[in-house]
C-alpha cells in the first residue's frame, strides 16, 4: 500500500497560495455585503437540476422582484396558498416602508465574525485537551511549525463518517461565521479554507491531512451556503403571530445556529414591529415514508430481498425563472434514512447551481448550461461512498403538449475527491477505504403529463482512481426508474426500482464487485413554501 500524496499536495498549495493572493484582499475589501435574502434576477430554477421531483401541478413559480406581496394564486396548491389576511398584512408593512431585520440588516461585522471564526477552533481544541485529554491535541510550536512544511500534508485515517459527514459539517460553522455576519459568499469561502488549513497546521499533534481540508472546505461550503439560505428563506415568510414568528426561529437556528446566535445578539429573534417582507425564493418539498426492499447478497431483490421502512426528504430551493444564476441561486438536497443494517442514514446528496446561462437558443425547447457543486455521501447494506465533484450540465425543457412536458439532464465531470471502501485495505487505527480522484457523467429524463402523472429514468456513473490506499481504480454505476401519481390534493404514491453497482479493480489482489438492488413504494407529500 503506498501514499501518493505528492500530486495532490502541489495541487493543494497551488489552490490555497492563488486563492489566498488572488481573492483575499479583494473580497474583505468589497464593500457590498450579500444580503440575506437575494434579489438577483439571474437565476435558473433547480427543477431542472432534478426534476424528478416535480410534477405539472408542482412546478416552481417564478417573481419579478425580490420583494414583493403575495396574494392567493390559483396555480398555488391548497397548502400554500396565502390568505388574504396575510396579504394584507405584508402589503401594509412594505407600504409603509418599515425595515426588515432580514432583509435589511447588511452591515458587516468583521470583529465578531472573527470572535466566533477562532470560536469554532478553540471550543474542540480546549475539550480535546482538557476534558478528553487526548494526546493529539497537545501541539507544541514545533509540531506546527513542522506543520507548515510543502511535504508534511499526507492522508489521516478517520473513520469513514468522520472525514465525510462530520468535517463537511463542521466546516458549514467556519462559513456562516463570517456569511452570518453579512459577508458575501466568496468571503466566508475563503473563511472556510483558511479555517480548515489552520485547524490542520495548529490543531493536532498529526500531520495536516490533505482529504480533511478538501473535505471541510469543500463540503462545508456547499453546506453552509444551503443553511445560509434556508434559514433565511424561513424569517423572510410572514408571520402573523408572535408564537409563529418564535417558531421560525427555532426551526432557522437549527438549520443555522450561527445565523441563530447572532440574532439573538443583535436584537432581531422574533421581531415582528419591523415586518415581513417575502423574497422571490420558493422552497418545494417532498415527504416519503414507505417500505423499501433490497438485497445486497443473493442478487434476488423479489424472492430473497430484505425489507425495512424508510423516510425520504428532497427539497427545491429556487430564486427565480430567469436563464442567468450565480452562486447557490437553486440547489437541490436528498436525505434518505432507514432501519437497515448499514446505518440510519442512507443518503445525503446536495447539489448547488454555480453559474447558468441560455444555450443552443435555435433549437427546440429550453436548454441552458449550467455548472454545478456536488456533495454525495452513500452509505447502504453494500457498500458506502463519499465525494464532492463539479459538473457542466445541459438541462433541456420540451412542452410535448399543453399538459405533458419532457425534462432531460445530461452532464459530467471532474471528482475533485472520492472515498471508496476497500476490502483489503487496513489503513492506521480505522480507515478501510481508498480516496482518489475521478470523473462522473449524470443522464436523466423526466415526463409528466396530466398534472398528475410522473415517470422518470436517472443514471449515474464515475470512475475513480486511487491515490491513497491499496493501487487500484473503481467504477459507480447507478440506475433507477421511477413513476408517481397525485391522487388527492398535496398527496401522492411513488413507486422507484434501481440497482446500486461498485467494481473494485486491485492490482495486487482479486477484484470485489459489490450489487445493491431495491425497490421502494411510499407515500408522498409535496408542498411549496
Amino acid at each position: 500500500m503506498k501514499q501518493h500524496s505528492g500530486t495532490y499536495r502541489s495541487i493543494l498549495f497551488l489552490f490555497i497560495n492563488l486563492f489566498t493572493t488572488l481573492f483575499g484582499t479583494l473580497v474583505f475589501a468589497n464593500s457590498t455585503a450579500s444580503g440575506s435574502t437575494y434579489t438577483s434576477q439571474f437565476v435558473v430554477p433547480f427543477s431542472i437540476l432534478n426534476p424528478s421531483l416535480l410534477t405539472d401541478s408542482t412546478q416552481l413559480k417564478s417573481s419579478t422582484d425580490s420583494i414583493i406581496p403575495i396574494g392567493p394564486s390559483k396555480k398555488m396548491t391548497d397548502s400554500i396558498t396565502v390568505s388574504i389576511q396575510q396579504t394584507k398584512w405584508i402589503s401594509d408593512r412594505i407600504n409603509a416602508k418599515l425595515p426588515d431585520s432580514i432583509v435589511n440588516y447588511q452591515k458587516k461585522n468583521f470583529l465578531r465574525a472573527g470572535i466566533e471564526w477562532f470560536s469554532i477552533q478553540a471550543i474542540p481544541a480546549s475539550v480535546n485537551y482538557f476534558i478528553r485529554k487526548d494526546p493529539v491535541s497537545h501541539i507544541s510550536f514545533k509540531n506546527f511549525v513542522s506543520h507548515l512544511k510543502f511535504s508534511a500534508w499526507t492522508w489521516d485515517d478517520n473513520l469513514f463518517a468522520t472525514n465525510q459527514i462530520a468535517h463537511p459539517y463542521h466546516g458549514q460553522f467556519y462559513f456562516n461565521s463570517f456569511r452570518s455576519n453579512n459577508f458575501s459568499f466568496l468571503q466566508s469561502t475563503l473563511a472556510t479554507v483558511v479555517g480548515s488549513y489552520i485547524w490542520e497546521t495548529a490543531g493536532e499533534t498529526e500531520p495536516p491531512s490533505i482529504n480533511d481540508i478538501i473535505n471541510t472546505s469543500f463540503g462545508g461550503t456547499i453546506l453552509g451556503e444551503m443553511t445560509h439560505r434556508l434559514s433565511h428563506h424561513i424569517l423572510a415568510r410572514p408571520s402573523l403571530t408572535k408564537g409563529q414568528r418564535n417558531k421560525k426561529e427555532i426551526l432557522a437556528m437549527l438549520i443555522n445556529p450561527m445565523n441563530g446566535l447572532n440574532r439573538l445578539l443583535d436584537g432581531r429573534w422574533g421581531n415582528t414591529t419591523k415586518g415581513a417582507v417575502v423574497d422571490s425564493s420558493l422552497v418545494h418539498t417532498e415527504v416519503e415514508l414507505g417500505i423499501r426492499r433490497f438485497d445486497a447478497k443473493e442478487h434476488n431483490v423479489l424472492s430473497r430481498g430484505k425489507n425495512d421502512i424508510y423516510a425520504r426528504i428532497k427539497l427545491i430551493y429556487n430564486n427565480d425563472d430567469v436563464d442567468k444564476k450565480k452562486p447557490f441561486d437553486d440547489f437541490f438536497l436528498n436525505l434518505e434514512i432507514g432501519s437497515d443494517d448499514s446505518s440510519m442514514v442512507n443518503a445525503v446528496n446536495v447539489y448547488a447551481s454555480l453559474y447558468g446561462n441560455r444555450i443552443l437558443s435555435n433549437l427546440t425547447g429550453r436548454h441552458r448550461g449550467i455548472v454545478s457543486a456536488h456533495f454525495d455521501f452513500l452509505r447502504n447494506e453494500a457498500f458506502y461512498y463519499g465525494s464532492q465533484s463539479i459538473n457542466y450540465n445541459i438541462f433541456s425543457n420540451y412542452n410535448i403538449s399543453k399538459r405533458t412536458k419532457l425534462t432531460t439532464i445530461l452532464g459530467g465531470g471532474p471528482v475533485v475527491l472520492a472515498a471508496v471502501p476497500d476490502p483489503y485495505l487496513h489503513f492506521g487505527e480505522s480507515r478501510t477505504y481508498d480516496y482518489g480522484p475521478g470523473a462522473d457523467v449524470r443522464a436523466s429524463a423526466t415526463l409528466s403529463t396530466l398534472n398528475r402523472f410522473k415517470f422518470g429514468i436517472d443514471y449515474r456513473g464515475g470512475y475513480f482512481v486511487t491515490i491513497s490506499g491499496n493501487k487500484s481504480h473503481h467504477y459507480l454505476h447507478t440506475a433507477s426508474t421511477s413513476a408517481s401519481v397525485r391522487i388527492w390534493k398535496n398527496f401522492g404514491v411513488n413507486l422507484h426500482s434501481g440497482y446500486f453497482r461498485l467494481e473494485g479493480h486491485y492490482q495486487d489482489h482479486n477484484n470485489v464487485n459489490k450489487d445493491y438492488p431495491f425497490i421502494r413504494l411510499a407515500l408522498a407529500y409535496n408542498s411549496e413554501y
